[in-house]
């Protein structure tokens, strides 16, 4: 394990080593989806509860590929594009998986994906009200971030772009806003393409990253796993220690007192 990434993260009822969060959907084969997973060296995986077979357990299931010893299951509500499915939705999780969380998604079309923030906002407040954990998903609005976490969510979770388009962090000031004012974690959620992007929203102070298709969607799934896994260690090591300020001209690494003449 590297240096700095030891620390706990607490969500709710659980405590959590690795910061990275990784999906479960669009791999070709359950199979590769586990070796990804395995690289990722993540703890929490996502399922989408309205995609999956969860209940029926005489037929192949993605549950056949996740080890419940290694992995933490964390049920989503994707799919939903009103508050009153997401809850639904979310109920049967916990009566399927038996689980005290669920990361919320309420969506506003098919297009964009983009989320629904007032069903996102009514959808967490009856989730707190019956005792689930709620992570849920929105926009990098630093306003609504802030209602959501007054709502009673455990972690505010801003997309860094739309879900899939891999563009990473497109708007860094406001997630630094989100972050400024946040008294819960925050994890970037959404629009990860390659690496470089983890890092980033790490950099930027982020409690923690959850992609799916810029592993699942990469060439090599499992060597991008592993890639992002280190991406993420990367980026939080160098938050911790402090990055040197930017400047407009250059400064000499070596001192210029005492040079000898020439």
């Amino acid at each position: 394990m590297i240096a700095g990434s030891e620390d706990v993260l607490k969500l709710g009822p659980l405590e959590i080593r690795s910061r990275l969060f990784v999906g479960t959907g669009k791999y070709k084969t359950f199979s590769l989806m586990a070796e990804a997973l395995e690289a990722s060296g993540c703890q929490v995986v996502t399922v989408a509860v309205r995609r999956e077979n969860l209940s029926d357990r005489s037929k192949e299931s993605i549950l056949d590929y996740i080890d419940p010893k290694r992995y933490i299951l964390l049920p989503n509500t994707a799919g939903c594009f009103n508050a009153e499915d997401a809850v639904r939705t979310a109920r049967l999780s916990r009566e399927l998986l038996d689980v005290p969380w669920v990361k919320l998604e309420v969506l506003s079309d098919k297009k964009t994906l983009l989320p629904d923030p007032l069903g996102s906002l009514e959808a967490a407040r009856t989730l707190v009200a019956e005792g689930f954990a709620v992570l849920v998903y929105t926009s990098d609005d630093p306003v609504m971030a802030k209602r959501l976490e007054e709502a009673g969510a455990t972690s505010v979770m801003p997309a860094g772009s739309p879900i899939g388009s891999g563009q990473g962090v497109l708007n860094p000031n406001n997630i630094r806003i989100i972050l400024e004012q946040a008294t819960v974690p925050i994890i970037v959620d959404a629009g990860v393409g390659t690496a470089s992007d983890v890092t980033i929203a790490m950099e930027l102070g982020a409690e923690g990253v959850l992609l799916n298709t810029g592993i699942a969607g990469a060439k090599d799934p499992v060597k991008m796993a592993t890639a992002m896994r280190h991406a993420l260690e990367a980026g939080r090591l160098a938050r911790q220690a402090g990055r040197i300020p930017r400047k407009l001209y250059a400064t000499a690494s070596s001192p210029v007192e005492g040079v000898i003449g020439t």
